[in-house]
């Protein structure tokens, strides 16, 4: 009687893991939103003239370490990193990394917290902001990175779809909506950043930067960049 009820157990545990393993494989995301979605092409919808902003070839956003560069372009699908000037000398540095697939944590090492550190700055964050574009409010991150006398402030939003949001519970919960209607969705990282001592000065730069690359990208494409 004892070996039947070990008999009868057996089977029933693996009844089980095959189960578990059919119902994971059959809850699987399968539908790619960028797919179905305009293709996102970095370099042409973000122009390199706008504004009163101009492009500057030699200036160059901080970037990850090489080890970190690998990692990044596996998890991301395209990157953009460009240096821009306005006509009153002001200097902002955009980074932007597009991911197809964003319902894994994957795409973290790209963040600015990690980014910034592995280049040998010490980072702090300052709090949450809220940008007023020209319909919606942006909610960001703001940090400051320190290496030696270097002084850098940063800006940045990730989002999904189109739905601007921030790494941590928020994100992860999005992100199984998606998962759960059986879709993967894309998105992306943007960051601003400029080279200032002086935090509320660097907000103002931010934030006008942001209000006309938002005025630049094609309406279609608008919420993928800064939600809505």
């Amino acid at each position: 009687m004892a070996a039947k009820n070990s008999f009868v157990g057996l089977v029933l545990a693996c009844g089980c893991m095959f189960g578990a393993a059919y119902c994971a494989e059959a809850l699987k995301p399968t539908q790619s939103l960028a797919d179905i979605r305009p293709k996102v092409v970095l370099d042409q919808l973000i122009p390199t003239q706008f504004g009163g902003w101009k492009e500057v070839p030699s200036l160059r956003p901080v970037l990850p370490d090489p080890t970190v560069q690998k990692v990044i372009e596996s998890a991301y699908s395209e990157t953009l990193a460009r240096g821009y000037v306005n006509d009153k000398g002001q200097i902002v540095m955009l980074t932007v990394a597009y991911g197809k697939d964003q319902n894994s944590e994957s795409t973290a090492a790209h963040r600015p917290e990690f980014c910034y550190t592995g280049q040998g700055f010490t980072v702090r964050e300052l709090g949450i902001h809220q940008a007023q574009l020209a319909n919606h409010a942006l909610t960001m991150r703001q940090l400051v990175g320190t290496r030696e006398n270097y002084v850098e402030h940063i800006s940045y939003w990730v989002t999904l779809d189109d739905k601007a949001t921030l790494p941590g519970l928020g994100r992860k919960l999005a992100q199984l909506r998606f998962g759960l209607h059986g879709q993967i969705a894309d998105g992306m990282l943007v960051r601003v950043s400029s080279a200032s001592r002086d935090a509320h000065a660097a907000e103002q730069v931010h934030d006008a930067f942001i209000r006309d690359l938002e005025q630049q990208i094609p309406s279609a494409f608008r919420p993928r960049f800064f939600g809505s």
